[in-house]
């Protein structure tokens, strides 16, 4: 990519990764969405077992 080149898609193939400023922004996206993703899948995982081992434990009974 020649230097000043602006970019042609949103895909992060084509960004500058030699400016600071895009590697930075994008691996800190990139760092909070697997970080988010993360969570999100470990809170689906823990309830799903949560409620094969008990599931009485929510009627409130």
């Amino acid at each position: 990519m020649i230097h000043g080149e602006t970019l042609h898609s949103a895909l992060p193939w084509d960004l500058p990764w030699w400016a600071p400023d895009h590697a930075v922004f994008f691996g800190v996206l990139y760092m909070v969405l697997g970080i988010l993703g993360l969570a999100v899948g470990f809170v689906v995982a823990k309830s799903y077992i949560e409620t094969i081992v008990n599931p009485d434990s929510g009627n409130g009974h």
